[in-house]
């Protein structure tokens, strides 16, 4: 529960990151709305902060403009960092070194989607359990790896929130509301959004294998389920059907059926996929990537990803890179235009004290 500090509302601060996730941030602030509005009293307050007072950019383009900055924030009850896409290409010192700061007093710290990252960074979830989206959980882990990271929609942990992403805030913030406001409040609020129930966190960040395929098929599950908990030491196939009670045979035909492609197929696809991850989301080697991804040789692991994705890792690194630098470019050129705008209408003279025309 967060504790207020005062008697009135509780006062929550929204730290935006470029390339923050709308969807993200309005899943955590929209129950805060709901609750006053259906409350009939101003239970929570909320304010967005920026790095600077400049506008901010969400992953959808739409900006915007932060009430304040880290540099004149009020006292807030807690602070959640909003994040998204290229988190690790975001990274500021001033906002770690603010997240850090606030870490040292008695108050609520939480992370939307990829938030997690940058309290991460600011030694803020030592001793926490955490979470973060699914798509960035083996480059979290790799890079922090004396944080329990787990794979659950949100993780309450004392003072510290963090939820996955994608609506999984609304799961979390109506669990705040539920113990801070109670039941009926929180049933109200899920109501009026046309939820059917608040998620608890035990349920699954993406959909489970037998939704797609049916229940009916659970040694295909079993045999998935082993894939994904071995990728750094691939199973053979043989210790595959072993394991789930089935034949080379059986277990093949299987994944073509319902899969439409041969289980080792299905295998390297699943470690070339978190390959991308770590090549994109860290900045391990490449030969550390392969080699954390069951590939025996960095020349083996890049021609396997140069068929599958149609470049080499290393292009695929220098294009992210070049993308991230070409927006940075791109949100500086408009900047600059803006500042360059500002001033000379400031010095232009005005239609007043122009001199006549001849």
């Amino acid at each position: 529960m967060i504790k207020s500090k005062s008697s009135g509302p509780t006062k929550i601060g929204f730290l935006l990151i470029s390339d923050f996730s709308m969807l993200a941030f309005s899943s955590a602030l929209e129950p805060l709305r709901m609750a006053n509005q259906l409350s009939g009293e101003s239970l929570y307050e909320w304010t967005t902060i920026g790095a600077s007072r400049d506008a901010i950019d969400a992953s959808n383009g739409i900006p915007i403009t932060p009430d304040c900055s880290i540099h004149d924030a009020p006292q807030f009850d807690a602070v959640f960092v909003c994040s998204g896409n290229q988190i690790q290409h975001h990274s500021d010192a001033d906002v770690t070194a603010w997240v850090r700061s606030l870490s040292k007093r008695d108050m609520t710290l939480g992370a939307i989607c990829t938030g997690t990252y940058v309290l991460a960074k600011a030694d803020a979830l030592d001793g926490h359990r955490c979470t973060i989206h699914w798509e960035n959980m083996a480059s979290a882990r790799e890079e922090f790896p004396h944080l329990v990271i787990s794979p659950e929609l949100f993780e309450i942990d004392e003072n510290r929130y963090t939820s996955a992403g994608g609506i999984a805030p609304l799961d979390m913030i109506l669990h705040e509301i539920r113990n801070s406001h109670g039941a009926d409040l929180a049933s109200a609020i899920i109501e009026q959004f046309m939820c059917d129930r608040i998620r608890d966190k035990h349920d699954r960040q993406r959909v489970p294998l037998t939704q797609r395929i049916g229940t009916n098929q659970p040694k295909l599950a079993e045999a998935v389920s082993l894939m994904e908990a071995n990728i750094e030491e691939p199973m053979t196939l043989d210790e595959l059907s072993f394991h789930v009670g089935l034949s080379r045979r059986q277990l093949e035909r299987l994944y073509q059926r319902y899969l439409q492609c041969v289980p080792t197929r299905y295998y390297l696809e699943l470690r070339l996929e978190r390959a991308r991850q770590l090549l994109l989301q860290t900045s391990m080697p490449i030969v550390d990537i392969a080699l954390a991804c069951g590939f025996i040789s960095a020349p083996h692991f890049s021609k396997c990803y140069r068929d599958t994705f149609g470049l080499p890792p290393r292009d695929e690194r220098r294009r992210a890179a070049g993308q991230v630098e070409a927006s940075k470019a791109k949100k500086d050129s408009k900047a600059s235009n803006l500042r360059r705008t500002t001033v000379c209408s400031a010095s232009a003279p005005s239609a007043a004290s122009a001199p006549p025309a001849a």
